[in-house]
């Protein structure tokens, strides 16, 4: 890390649960990383100051368009093409594609539980063997909500989310024939909602 920059300037506004992973080595330089559903970029401003092979892609022309700029500001080596509009369930990247996925508080947005299973099951197909899968997403553990229909529940702010629970996480690893790389990590937001960290690592 450059001495002139700030923690601020070389992380921006990381999630702290991929900042622990960059920590501990299991995010580096030279890595190629998809970031599925980037938003503006808030976990690619240090990966693309040291050199990740980043790629990322969100449903919203705005954010796209403002991550091309961040990466031809931070890395300027990578094609703007490496930045696509799109949706996971349908992403074009091959199978096997990245060392390392990113879905960062996207996947409680899913509209039922077919959508949520689609999204995954594309996640899933492009980590490499060997790679890793870092999901940050809503659940109800720790906390009771309010059931509409399925798996989706009103959360604290009124907003309808799709909620998983550990039993769910912890059959969907097993079906996958994943490794959890930690244990579940949920971070309890007072009567508003629950965040929990899936990392898995795929078989190789």
């Amino acid at each position: 890390m450059s001495e002139r920059l700030s923690v601020q300037e070389q992380f921006g506004q990381i999630d702290i649960y991929v900042f622990d992973q960059i920590l501990r080595g299991n995010i580096g330089p030279g890595m190629r990383v998809v970031d599925a559903g980037c938003g503006y970029g808030r976990n690619l401003v240090h990966l693309l100051r040291e050199g990740c092979e980043v790629f990322a892609l969100d449903a919203d022309k705005d954010s796209v368009e403002h991550v091309r700029k961040l990466a031809a500001m931070l890395a300027p080596q990578l094609p703007a093409e490496n930045f696509q509009q799109g949706v996971i369930e349908k992403m074009e990247f091959p199978d096997g594609f990245a060392d390392v996925v990113l879905c960062n508080s996207v996947l409680h947005f899913a509209r039922d539980e077919q959508h949520f299973l689609a999204m995954v099951e594309e996640l899933w197909r492009v980590v490499r063997p060997g790679g890793m899968l870092f999901c940050r997403l809503g659940s109800r553990i720790g906390m009771e909500f309010e059931r509409l229909r399925g798996h989706v529940y009103r959360i604290g702010d009124g907003s309808e989310w799709f909620l998983v629970d550990e039993a769910v996480l912890m059959r969907m690893t097993a079906q996958m024939d994943g490794v959890l790389m930690d244990p579940l990590k949920t971070t309890i937001v007072q009567e508003y909602r629950c965040m929990t960290t899936w990392v898995v690592r795929k078989r190789t």
